[in-house]
């Protein structure tokens, strides 16, 4: 029978401590309000219900210190609303709403510094052998390199013991066939059993669960189909059937598409207000001083699921007949000299804040291409569809790292493609906005591919 370790009570100490810094700011800081029984315990039992309702713990043995931020975000709203909600219930009158406005975020910094205290002092103690978990793989062989480099991190924790296999292996680890683990892993007290399914059938598995089972040893079942894998692959459960979802898209949900629909509104109402609304007549006259056309260049392209859609420019060339096959090049005759400027400082691309506010593109994106392109690219270049699980963007990651413009070569659109699939699987808030914040430093930059 295994025993409590001193490391299940991290997290009650955890919340323990937590509890002790609202307690102390509150009491420190707004004792008028707090030294009351009943305040006192509509604080602490708040925020015992809310950080269970947002399932803010436990905390995954692989969490770091920004894993779960947007939990922390989501905790710290809640229990603001909570904190003034109980406010507005007091008969006290206040002079000042702003003086409790500024106890709350110093809460919330203190909270926040504790957190990152907390997985500081928690890798320090993993690093020295504490909150450990001994480890064994049965069946080891496909996968057994790349798992081991997870076990060989230290501030995670494990303390992996070697491997059993009934194909010899003379790989560091190798402890022997499958029938000798039973013995060691008893004997050496392991934690966790990680199973390679394509070893076994079925029996032979519903055996090794019965077993960790009975033992009280967790058991985790090693999916070892590499070339089917991703790292956006997630878990969904149908009843009782997992189902592997291959690509996880954060912008699938509603939260997530509400947060970057609302954002784009924003961002691109204040640029069509306080930057076209001027620019835009400035720009049609010194455009229609060089060359005859509109001010507006449109072209097709294909967006959000290949949907396709009308992308606005400022026009930077000549009227010619090739505009919808053949990508600007360098030195390209059909650029004026309006063009050429409008063109290094991405000032062509602004009329696309009108897609933007339509609704047809995002503000960050992978670039749309136009559709010859895309014909060509969906089947010469794997996976270049994946790009369009998102709607398009004015800019994009694959942009801020110098893939913009001209493809030269087919490494150009690998890489291209390879960043908007990064930017598809990895999309936040925060992610959009340094993307913003690095495409206007490339402006002032000057950049090889800007033409």
């Amino acid at each position: 029978m295994k025993k409590y370790k001193n490391s299940d009570f991290i997290i009650p100490i955890s919340v323990m401590l937590q509890l002790c810094i609202i307690n102390g700011i509150f009491a420190y800081l707004i004792p008028e309000t707090y030294f009351d029984f009943s305040r006192i315990l509509y604080y602490n039992a708040s925020w015992i219900v809310i950080i269970n309702g947002v399932q803010y713990y436990p905390f995954a043995r692989k969490d770091r210190f920004f894993t779960k931020i947007k939990k922390v975000l989501q905790l710290y709203i809640v229990y603001g609303l909570a904190y003034f909600a109980l406010l507005s219930f007091m008969d006290e009158k206040y002079e000042t709403i702003q003086y409790y406005i500024l106890v709350y975020v110093l809460l919330c910094l203190a909270l926040f510094t504790y957190r990152a205290f907390f997985f500081w002092l928690r890798s320090k103690y993993r690093s020295g052998g504490g909150n450990s978990v001994k480890s064994v793989i049965l069946g080891g062989d496909e996968n057994l390199d790349k798992i081991q480099k997870v076990f060989d991190v230290p501030d995670l924790g494990y303390r992996y013991s070697g491997f059993f296999s009934d194909t010899y292996s003379d790989k560091m680890g190798y402890l022997g066939k499958v029938e000798d683990s039973f013995l060691y892993i008893l004997e050496n007290d392991i934690d966790e059993i990680y199973c390679e399914a394509s070893k076994f059938n079925p029996q032979e598995l519903k055996n090794l669960i019965g077993f960790a089972d009975n033992n009280l040893i967790k058991f985790k079942v090693l999916l070892d189909n590499k070339e089917m894998f991703s790292r956006a692959m997630s878990i969904e459960l149908f009843d009782n059937i997992p189902v592997l979802n291959l690509r996880n898209v954060p912008l699938d949900t509603e939260y997530a598409r509400i947060t970057k629909r609302t954002f784009d509104i924003l961002f691109s109402s204040l640029v069509i207000i306080t930057i076209l609304s001027w620019l835009s007549p400035l720009l049609f006259i010194l455009i229609k001083l060089e060359s005859k056309g509109n001010l507006y260049f449109k072209q097709k392209r294909h967006g959000f699921k290949r949907q396709v859609f009308w992308c606005y420019k400022f026009r930077s060339m000549v009227s010619n007949k090739s505009s919808d096959t053949i990508m600007a090049t360098k030195n390209d005759a059909r650029v004026t000299k309006i063009g050429n400027f409008l063109r290094k400082t991405s000032i062509d691309e602004l009329p696309q804040f009108f897609n933007v506010f339509k609704g047809d593109m995002s503000v960050v994106g992978p670039r749309p291409h136009m559709e010859l392109h895309t014909d060509h690219y969906e089947t010469s270049v794997d996976k270049y569809l994946v790009r369009h699980f998102v709607k398009p963007g004015i800019t994009g990651l694959a942009q801020t790292k110098g893939y913009r413009g001209e493809i030269e070569n087919k490494y150009d659109i690998q890489n291209r493609v390879r960043l908007d699939i990064f930017y598809v699987e990895k999309w936040s808030l925060w992610l959009d906005l340094s993307i913003i914040f690095d495409t206007i430093a490339n402006i002032f930059k000057k950049e090889e591919k800007a033409y």
